[in-house]
């Protein structure tokens, strides 16, 4: 290799991991510089905040671990938020920072922080680069630990010095290519399986609980083979939507907090309070994904899938199997097909039956909202028009908050796989937008649709001139009800008031998106849902639906049963 600068080096590892897009904004700038020169594209984020953002929904849809870089101080603490996401969602981003120069650090140099200390939360590994024979193993070391194990991020601190330095050629070159997760794939023995294969059989009543571990196509599809052979009912948490095909006859929808009245949940809960089998399968077990640890029922055995050795018992003792969630279902559906299923089989039909039930039911009672010809419009209309356009490739994005219960609690996916993203690690607002970007990147082919609410959309408006200047055409459709409605519901139902916080000035978003270049629209009238979806779907290029939205409507989640909800609660 002819020489170069360790700027060049990093680049060129990058590139051998497979790296096509790099979020930036033109620092560290002779990194940038060198991955442009080779091809790497840089999409130029507004702000560090969505930049990583950005990269978490590239991450989740393309299998690839995502490059996020930035500039030390004030830009290095904007990607706390999205790497803290990350860390949480289990979401594999290699985080580039750029640092003062080595002999300056501790002198207060201009923008120094100590990053080590900024990062230790939301990382799986902080490491500084300080001499320039070591840049392919620092490089490899930062994507191995993002993609290995339980995914997450890595941030790589480089002090601009170094950067400009000549790397020294290696006598021993590296070839490894680790872009794509998981990088490894552990399972756990074959006695532990077939144990676990066993106790299914043997089950009365078993149940199969999804969380985001479970997103991956190889995962999906195991889990949709394992629900098919062994006969079983198929739940998902907020981050499991999509695993399985919902209008698969044994796939009961998400549970967690939409439990509410006219939610499917209400009526298919009943099935996992009756279980004396839980089949947890990539989950944290986290508060929303249980109702507040409320679901499980505390007499059912439980058998926990995953890949974190500590998630497993953390809230509920189980049998553990840990491992890859795919490698590990796949082991377990070829020892299902050898044990006697025959309960499973008999209890198939009856099952069925009751939760094709709870389906119908649920349209039924929900249609007084879907199907309303009502202003301001519902958001339940609005999802069922969306629904009438949802192909098997479509992905939807939501936003933290109500648009993340609109799109899990009121579309239904329609195959094994199919894609809804919802930032659940920690649930920031803001997110939608930048999301849908990353994931429109990493599937240019796919339509991508982001729902979200004029208060969360607020942080992220400028993400729309990145999307017009990139030329990434997503559909945002902005829900414009005045409010910050959860807060202002919540803070409601907790302390009977709420604060001036919680309205809005009117906004004219359409405005906002063609100034940006964007196509916008303003829909007020629920006739008007279907054109303005086609038009945007249609033409190539970024477009904002701004739905005039009734501030009362909030998602059926348990918080507002028998408050407020107290008059539904009571029909």
């Amino acid at each position: 290799m002819t020489e170069v600068t360790v700027a060049q080096r990093i680049a060129l590892a990058l590139q051998r991991h497979g790296v096509k897009v790099i979020f930036g904004q033109s620092l560290p700038s002779a990194v940038i510089l060198a991955c442009e020169a080779i091809g790497i594209r840089q999409l130029s984020y507004r702000q560090e905040n969505m930049g990583g953002a950005m990269a978490d929904g590239f991450a989740r849809v393309s299998g690839q671990i995502a490059v996020v870089a930035a500039q030390n101080g004030p830009a290095a603490t904007l990607l706390v938020p999205p790497l803290a996401e990350a860390y949480k969602a289990s979401i594999p981003i290699v985080a580039l920072v750029q640092e003062v120069e080595r002999n300056q650090l501790d002198r207060n140099a201009f923008q120094e922080l100590d990053h080590f200390a900024l990062f230790s939360s939301c990382a799986k590994s902080v490491r500084r680069i300080i001499t320039a024979d070591r840049i392919d193993d620092y490089v490899d070391a930062a994507f191995v630990a993002a993609g290995s194990g339980r995914p997450g991020p890595a941030v790589l601190l480089l002090p601009a010095d170094l950067l400009r330095e000549k790397a020294p050629a290696s006598n021993r070159e590296r070839r490894s290519s680790f872009g794509e997760w998981p990088i490894d794939r552990p399972r756990p023995s074959e006695a532990v399986i077939r144990a676990a294969a066993v106790s299914i059989a043997a089950a009365k009543a078993p149940v199969v609980l999804a969380g985001g571990g479970v997103a991956s196509p190889a995962a999906a599809a195991a889990i949709a083979k394992l629900q098919d052979i062994a006969h079983l009912p198929v739940f998902t948490t907020t981050m499991g939507k999509g695993a399985v095909d919902e209008t698969h006859p044994l796939s009961a929808g998400v549970l967690g907090v939409l439990v509410g009245p006219r939610s499917l949940g209400k009526h298919t809960l009943p099935i996992l309070q009756e279980a004396d089998l839980v089949i947890l399968v990539g989950t944290r077990t986290n508060q929303n994904g249980t109702d507040s640890w409320r679901q499980v029922p505390a007499n059912a055995r439980v058998i926990h899938i995953d890949v974190d050795p500590q998630e497993i018992g953390r809230n509920y003792e189980a049998t553990r199997l840990v491992g890859d969630a795919a490698a590990t279902l796949e082991a377990l559906c070829g020892a299902i097909e050898q044990v006697d299923l025959s309960l499973r089989r008999d209890s198939r039909g009856g099952l069925e039956k009751r939760i094709a039930a709870a389906w119908k039911t649920f349209e039924n009672e929900r249609s007084v909202f879907s199907g309303s010809n009502g202003s301001p419009i519902r958001p339940e209309r609005v999802m069922h028009e969306l629904q009438a356009r949802l192909a098997p490739e479509t992905i939807v994005v939501a936003d933290a908050s109500y648009s993340s219960m609109w799109v899990v609690g009121q579309l239904r996916g329609r195959t094994a796989g199919q894609r809804f993203i919802t930032p659940r690690g920690l649930a920031g607002l803001g997110w939608g937008l930048p999301l849908a970007i990353g994931a429109k990147l990493a599937r240019p082919a796919s339509p991508v649709v982001a729902l979200v609410g004029d208060g969360g959309f607020a942080h992220s408006w400028a993400e729309l001139e990145t999307a017009v200047r990139s030329n990434v055409p997503v559909v945002v459709i902005v829900l414009n009800n005045g409010i910050l409605g959860f807060q202002k519901d919540a803070e409601t139902v907790k302390f009977g008031g709420y604060t001036t916080a919680c309205h809005f000035s009117p906004v004219d978003h359409a405005a906002i998106a063609r100034a940006c270049g964007c196509g916008g629209a303003v829909v007020s009238a629920p006739g008007d849902l279907g054109k303005a979806l086609d038009l945007a779907l249609t033409e190539r290029r970024p477009w904002l639906i701004e739905v005039v939205t009734d501030p009362s409507a909030h998602p059926p989640i348990s918080l507002f049963d028998g408050t407020l909800d107290r008059a539904l609660a009571s029909v």
